[in-house]
């Protein structure tokens, strides 16, 4: 049966809220009340409707007050602060959340239903599987952009996805208060399936359509903003790929060219490297380190504030990457680089002090740099982390 929007004595017999997120719907609003309200009521399922209305200027809220449904208003502007407002205020075990545009098919409903009656924790429709309408979707999105992004969050963050961004879900409440979604814009939709993901909730697809929406104005979509937003989320939200694989790749790059080049140049084709490309490689290495560093301080911070699960992985190794461990490092580079510097005062001093072969000094003071500057930065940077890494009160 369909809920009355008036407030109930008890709720627990409500099992599915349907929530529409609204910017300016009067055109298209009205048929999808209607819509879901025939699905839950053909299908004998106990749910309401909520309108998460996200500041509209038309009768959006008339309209949807008029048809049974319950106005949430939702000042914070944002695709996705509309349907967490939505979403909290549901009173329904399960929560499925659909645009208001008439694009999507409310007659499918109970296949997400029925998947989350049997375990599932999300469970998100796959258009591509169900069938998309002819100029329902730009060929942008539908050949390059969505499956970009899809393939993307399936390599960075294992999510058996292969339409992320379909705007027709469905998941336990309870599953989602536990993902302590963040973002309020369109990059919402992927922040859900990857927090799912690493908090080992179970996904599951099932194929729903898309037509072309019902409105005369222009998507609130915009292709190249909102692909860049996705795409900037799934990055900083995988610290792995975006800073550590990049940094240690740099880092052995630099290293095996330093060594190759150490002894003395090297031919290479038609061209001799020396020393010149000896100084990039203790460049690479730093930059490298750089890229490392920033990765485990993005790890550590992400873990602390709550935006990343812990990784028990990642706790097992920070046990043994102390702030002593980073000191007794950076001081024996320290160490090295002045070693070094030394060895190579005293030659020149052996040399009374005039000139020498640069090329051969550069192969001692490039090492001695790198080792003063990496032990440098090992050590203040193992403070840095360690500062992350305190527990808050």
């Amino acid at each position: 049966m369909f809920a009355a929007v008036t407030p109930r004595l008890d709720d627990s017999a409500t099992e599915l809220t349907i929530v529409l997120p609204c910017l300016d719907e009067a055109e298209t609003l009205a048929i999808c009340i209607e819509k879901a309200k025939a699905a839950l009521r053909d299908n004998g399922i106990c749910g309401e409707i909520i309108v998460a209305d996200n500041g509209s200027t038309d009768r959006s809220a008339e309209i949807a007050r008029s048809h049974g449904a319950r106005v949430i208003q939702v000042c914070t502007r944002g695709y996705g602060a509309a349907l967490n407002a939505g979403i909290l205020a549901a009173r329904g075990r399960y929560v499925l959340i659909a645009d208001a545009d008439d694009s999507y098919e409310f007659g499918h409903t109970p296949r997400f239903l029925v998947e989350l009656r049997n375990g599932a924790d999300l469970v998100v429709g796959n258009r591509f599987r169900g069938g998309i309408e002819p100029g329902a979707m730009p060929p942008l999105h539908k050949y390059l952009g969505n499956p970009a992004l899809s393939l993307l969050g399936r390599f960075l963050f294992h999510a058996p996805i292969g339409d992320a961004h379909c705007g027709m879900r469905a998941f336990s409440r309870e599953a989602y208060l536990r993902l302590n979604l963040r973002t309020t814009g369109m990059e919402f939709a992927s922040e859900m399936v990857i927090k799912a993901s690493l908090h080992d909730q179970r996904l599951v697809e099932v194929p729903t359509t898309l037509r072309k929406d019902g409105r005369s104005r222009p998507p609130h979509l915009r292709t190249w903003r909102d692909g860049w937003r996705h795409l900037r989320f799934l990055l900083l939200y995988s610290p792995r790929w975006l800073f550590l694989a990049p940094g240690l790749l740099l880092m052995l790059l630099g290293i095996t060219l330093m060594l190759w080049l150490m002894p003395s140049e090297r031919p290479f084709g038609h061209l001799n490297l020396g020393i010149d490309t000896l100084a990039y490689g203790v460049v690479a290495v730093l930059i490298g380190f750089q890229l490392v560093f920033f990765g485990i301080a993005a790890k550590v911070f992400a873990t602390t504030e709550g935006l990343l699960p812990k990784d028990p992985n990642f706790e097992r190794w920070f046990r043994y990457i102390t702030l002593e461990v980073g000191l007794v490092i950076g001081g024996l580079l320290l160490l090295i680089g002045l070693g070094i510097a030394v060895v190579s005062s005293i030659a020149w001093s052996h040399a009374g002090y005039g000139p020498l072969p640069a090329v051969a000094m550069m192969r001692r003071t490039l090492p001695s740099m790198l080792c003063l500057m990496l032990g440098t930065e090992i050590c203040f940077s193992s403070f840095f982390l360690s500062l992350l890494g305190l527990h808050r009160r």
